[in-house]
């Protein structure tokens, strides 16, 4: 419950700092630049060294890949048919196509389904979502916001994100045991994301031109909460005969809200902004009622 009520107040904290002008109109940047050069890179660094990878989870880390790989090409020729900017489609492949399944989906798995399956959300996060976002993501938001990048310019892009270099040095530093003083210091610097990137979302969040977004934005929310989590469990269930609290835990995982570190990267990368602003804004409060019918309808799993 704490960490549900410290996403409100951060969220809250942005709207307010904007609206009263205490801050200054670059303040997005400066808290983005923070997260992307310090927070990502410590908790990658922190919880790929402690992680413990089991070959029976295979299909909870594929879950995010799943998800990005089927949202990139639905939104992108749904975003031909509507006739959607560049950026609105790239927007929506990042921020509708991954879902925040650390710090609102572990709360949720906790108060669901207990803390014994807690192992299984950071699988789905850190080899799943974390290392999309690091590696399809940044492809992604280069693709979608300069449009001509050639293949060695991506793939520079992706190389030079610092998410990803810490990511590669995390699984050089399995074998190294660490320090309690630099688990300490890993901790802290990562628990800043999250607060960070809602004063940031906040900060850039406004409603006045919600008419104008309202097609995409159903769109990115039907998706990322709806019909995505729907084709995991067709796939991993209806015909591939998935069953278990494994597969519940993990379909679970894939109905969360949209990813705010997505979101942040989006933004970063000029993405239709209070598009991406409103996804996360509204999903993550309107994640908590549709997340209630996914738990009662995955229970009918054996």
């Amino acid at each position: 419950m704490a960490n549900i009520i410290l996403l409100a107040v951060c969220l809250l904290a942005g709207i307010g700092l904007k609206k009263t002008g205490r801050f200054p109109s670059a303040t997005p940047a400066a808290l983005n630049g923070f997260i992307i050069h310090i927070s990502l890179p410590a908790l990658a660094v922190l919880h790929i060294h402690n992680l413990k990878l089991d070959g029976s989870l295979i299909l909870t880390a594929a879950m995010a890949w799943l998800l990005f790989g089927l949202a990139w090409p639905l939104f992108h020729f749904s975003g031909k048919l509507l006739q959607l900017p560049r950026r609105t489609v790239g927007a929506l492949i990042m921020v509708g196509g991954l879902g925040n399944t650390s710090f609102v989906g572990l709360p949720m798995i906790e108060a669901y389904y207990g803390k014994e399956f807690l192992g299984i959300g950071i699988i789905a996060d850190q080899l799943g979502s974390f290392m999309v976002l690091s590696t399809l993501g940044i492809l992604a938001a280069t693709m979608y916001s300069s449009g001509d990048a050639s293949p060695r310019q991506m793939l520079r892009k992706i190389m030079l994100f610092p998410p990803f270099q810490a990511l590669l040095l995390a699984f050089l530093l399995r074998p190294v045991p660490f320090p309690a003083w630099s688990v300490t210091i890993l901790e802290k610097l990562g628990s800043t994301l999250t607060p960070l990137a809602l004063v940031s979302v906040g900060f850039q969040l406004h409603f006045g031109g919600l008419k104008q977004v309202l097609k995409p934005l159903a769109a990115g929310l039907g998706y990322k909460l709806l019909l995505g989590p729907a084709l995991i469990y067709l796939l991993y269930v209806s015909l591939l005969g998935s069953s278990g609290a494994i597969t519940q835990v993990t379909i679970f995982e894939a109905a969360m809200a949209p990813m705010i570190t997505a979101g942040i990267i989006a933004i970063d990368h000029d993405l239709d902004p209070p598009l991406v602003g409103m996804l996360v804004g509204i999903g993550i409060p309107l994640s908590f009622v549709t997340l209630y019918f996914w738990h009662l309808f995955l229970a009918g799993i054996p």
